[in-house]
């Protein structure tokens, strides 16, 4: 790959580097018994969709520390995606989402071939098949990244950070369920995003790239000033996303936030501008399982209603201000400034 940047063509390349490696470990599973198949191919399918953008910023996080292309490292940065998939397989199960990427999600999957085949309980039984996919998701993602092809000495120079970003990624994970149904509050929202999403999404492969290419201190504080603020501006906008986007177009259900009483940012703009009958009104809604489309644009209304979608754009913009400005003084190559803006672009301007 030159200095010009071309997202189809990196996404091709992991892509090509999960299939053949999923596709591997799935035929594995089915080795020791058929009746693992079902299992296998949701393994399969979780880790066959996405934009690729983690494994990016893992990629120019090495690019950028002055270090050429190089297939291991795209190894290495395709191990993010797996752990983005063990991610988004347990985070659906905790939240019983039935959609993602416009598809039924594993454990939804998996309860409908169990249903089909006769299963007694078939719901509890593919939730907890659901957790073990997600579960070995993760474990591959060690694997694979171990295993990439990069020195040994390289790989040394990430373990801990590889560690710290399991130990943040759960940490942020627990603290939503800790916090789901509770008195919306925006500190605490913008707490989750940072554990949950921002840290794993954006600076931590950032720093993981870095780190294998021997970035310096002062490279390493720089991607981390742009990594940050830009993973948080990344989920604020899947959030608003989540409530007004097109599920066409976003793959997941839009009632899903409301729900399950999740606590976002958005949610907690909007209830610190309500007033108590509008807060009333936001309780009646909030976590009720029979939730449908006339609910949805009510809060909707409501939330435009008190300029909560402003405040929470207003957020994404000055987080995308704070991470591009420092790539200013970074030193990094000109061309690796130029996709690392970009990536920012990519990370916060989209429909889905």
């Amino acid at each position: 790959m030159t200095d010009r940047w071309d997202p189809a063509a990196f996404k091709v390349r992991v892509d090509g580097v999960l299939r053949s490696y999923v596709d591997e470990e799935a035929g594995h599973l089915v080795a020791v018994d058929d009746a693992l198949a079902p299992v296998a191919e949701q393994l399969r399918g979780a880790a066959g969709h996405g934009k690729r953008l983690r494994a990016a910023f893992c990629y120019w996080g090495w690019r950028a520390a002055g270090q050429p292309d190089d297939d291991a490292l795209v190894r290495a940065a395709a191990a993010m995606e797996l752990v983005h998939a063990a991610a988004i397989v347990h985070d659906d199960l905790i939240d019983d989402s039935p959609l993602r990427h416009g598809l039924p999600t594993a454990h939804v999957a998996l309860e409908a071939v169990l249903a089909r085949d006769g299963r007694r309980r078939p719901r509890a039984a593919a939730r907890s098949l659901a957790m073990l996919v997600g579960d070995h998701l993760m474990a591959l993602a060690g694997q694979l990244f171990a295993g990439s092809g990069l020195p040994a000495a390289y790989l040394a120079r990430a373990r801990g950070l590889w560690a710290e970003l399991a130990r943040e990624l759960v940490a942020g994970e627990c603290l939503e369920i800790l916090h789901t149904g509770g008195r919306p509050d925006t500190g605490t929202s913008l707490k989750v995003v940072r554990y949950k999403t921002a840290k794993y999404t954006v600076e931590h492969p950032l720093l993981i790239g870095g780190l294998l290419a021997g970035a310096g201190p002062g490279l390493r504080e720089a991607y981390s000033a742009y990594g940050l603020p830009l993973g948080e501006a990344f989920q604020l906008r899947d959030d608003l996303l989540g409530l007004f986007g097109d599920p066409e177009r976003t793959g997941k259900a839009g009632l899903d936030d409301l729900r399950t009483h999740r606590p976002t940012a958005l949610l907690a703009e909007t209830w610190q501008a309500a007033d108590a009958s509008q807060r009333e009104r936001l309780r009646g809604v909030l976590g009720r399982s029979d939730l449908d489309e006339t609910h949805l644009r009510e809060v909707r209304a409501l939330m435009r209603e008190l300029k909560a979608p402003q405040r929470v754009e207003r957020m994404i913009g000055a987080r995308v201000e704070r991470a591009t400005r420092a790539l200013d003084s970074a030193d990094t190559p000109p061309h690796a400034r130029r996709v690392l803006y970009a990536l920012a672009q990519q990370a916060t301007d989209r429909i889905h």
